[in-house]
């Protein structure tokens, strides 16, 4: 029989496993999240970090065989070095991309994600071994420390999901979690504090580690905040990170910028080439202008550019990230580019996926206006596929008309075309357009329609600083670094293929397209 103070210790590591799992499940999907933030292609660097992080605990478990001795000890160590590592991540990783080489935030990231996954891995061995010490069976404490380990797992990654994340960001999620790991630490050398020699060294030295990370939950994110400011030209003005994304919203003067995960959405400066191509071509083109879709346009300058024609009656602007509209309602920086727009009567705001409201409503739409991101990564891509552009058709009344922003087609040519290729294979009647915009440089839209396109047939009857019909014709006429016939290095020509949501080889072709600007 065990005596009560066995019990009491083992007790302790089964507790102890299952809480050092749920901080190293956070580490883990937390430098994914930096990954995708920072280096972008989240199913890309969620691959990467998390086959990295498995790694390293493959190589910690056969490391751990040399461990047979002061096992406590060892384990404390262990947590001191997870604590420090994994706490300072974010923080360093915004000070590295801020102030080093390009390519050097990569190769930290992974370093470190392969270092603490190697932490992680020694873990759960020694606190196997140290059960079977005091005295409980092999197959028992085998049993109930892995079902620690794994039921921490599923703990960690709802709790990065639903309340570190969207709560206390990346920067303060990291410190948090160091010191859960550190007071696991320092609960266990506490208990163990006979069988350790030196005990008031490590204690000391615990809780200068401790010291450390406090002041890092507390002061680092302002520190932070001064690293990612270098990333941007302009002083940052509101910055948020949303269960989405990062919102960013810079100022200069009179130029306002909104980024979203570091990608610019539009200046205050040039937007209105922007929307304007993006809005008035399909208004002039549709028969009708009472029922309009917007996916995407949380900012409400879409919307703004159609309540100009009166005989609009319903808007419906459907956006991801409810932060993004609350932001251009509330912000007066925005206000005073939308006008109000989103308060508008006519306009009815839906947070959701563009993708899910295209399959679950019963609408048909005048005009469909397309303003989201562009596809660099597998969320953003279905909506750049032949399946999410069918859905669009279905909805779009014959004699309507809809715009899709398409990026650049002089920065990523072969991306543009490949999505106006896929527009087309849904059925659909395509023109292509496209507009130099400083902020941006050249920028690309395709025009879409159940019924065949004349461009020099539409007449633009509503106040505008840049459109008018005479400049329309000229947007339809691309240069030779910009058409659709592209070839490869070799000066063979390269076939296009519309973008599915089997074959979303379109993620491939932007990132390799975009990686030198």
């Amino acid at each position: 029989m065990l005596n009560e103070a066995a019990v009491r210790k083992s007790k302790i590591i089964y507790w102890s496993s299952g809480i050092v799992s749920i901080c190293g499940i956070i580490f883990e999907v937390l430098f994914g999240a930096l990954g995708s933030y920072i280096l972008g292609d989240g199913v890309k660097q969620y691959t990467l970090t998390i086959s990295l992080f498995l790694t390293g605990m493959g190589i910690g478990a056969s490391l751990s065989e040399r461990v047979m001795k002061h096992l406590i000890i060892t384990f404390v160590w262990i947590e001191f070095g997870v604590a420090v590592i994994g706490g300072f991540s974010s923080f360093t990783m915004f000070g590295i991309t801020a102030f080093s080489p390009a390519g050097t935030e990569a190769f930290y990231l992974y370093f470190i994600t392969l270092l603490v996954g190697g932490l992680t891995g020694v873990e759960l061995p020694i606190l196997i071994r140290k059960a079977n010490e005091i005295g409980v069976t092999l197959n028992k404490s085998t049993a109930r420390v892995l079902f620690s380990d794994y039921a921490g797992g599923l703990i960690g990654g709802l709790l990065f999901v639903f309340l570190l994340r969207p709560q206390f960001g990346m920067v303060k999620t990291a410190f948090l979690v160091g010191c859960i790991n550190l007071t696991v630490a320092l609960i266990v050398l506490w208990l163990f504090r006979r069988e350790i020699r030196h005990f008031g060294l490590h204690a000391a030295i615990g809780l200068i580690i401790g010291v450390s990370l406090l002041i890092g939950l507390f002061f680092g994110e302002a520190m932070a905040f001064s690293f990612e400011q270098k990333l941007y030209k302009d002083p940052i003005i509101h910055m948020e990170e949303t269960s989405y994304q990062k919102i960013t919203l810079t100022q200069d003067e009179e130029d306002v910028r909104l980024f979203l995960n570091g990608s610019l959405q539009f200046s205050s400066t040039d937007e209105y080439r922007y929307h304007e191509v993006l809005v008035h071509p399909t208004m002039a083109f549709a028969e009708n202008h009472e029922n309009i879709l917007i996916l995407g346009g949380g900012d409400g300058i879409a919307a703004k550019e159609i309540l100009k024609y009166e005989d609009v009656k319903n808007i419906t602007l459907v956006d991801l990230d409810p932060a993004v509209v609350e932001l251009a309602n509330t912000n007066k920086h925005l206000l005073e580019l939308n006008e109000d727009s989103l308060k508008n009567d006519k306009v009815h705001v839906e947070n959701g996926d563009a993708f899910q409201f295209l399959e679950n409503t019963n609408e048909w739409f005048d005009v469909i206006i397309v303003d989201l991101p562009d596809p660099n990564n597998e969320g953003l891509n279905k909506l750049y596929t032949k399946e999410f552009y069918s859905l669009l058709r279905n909805h779009l009344v014959p004699g309507g008309a809809a715009m899709i922003q398409a990026t650049s087609p002089v920065f990523a040519t072969e991306v543009y075309w490949t999505i106006s290729e896929t527009i087309a294979s849904t059925g659909l009647f395509t023109e292509n357009l496209h507009v130099d915009v400083p902020s941006f440089g050249d920028w690309g839209f395709v025009m879409a329609s159940r019924d065949a396109l004349d461009l020099s047939k539409i007449d633009i009857t509503v106040p505008t600083e840049f459109l008018t019909e005479d400049i329309i014709s000229g947007l339809t006429t691309f240069g030779k670094d910009a058409d659709k016939q592209i070839t490869d290095k070799n000066g063979n020509a390269v076939e296009l293929k519309p973008n599915t949501l089997i074959d979303p080889h379109l993620i491939q072709i932007y990132e390799k397209a975009w990686k030198n600007y």
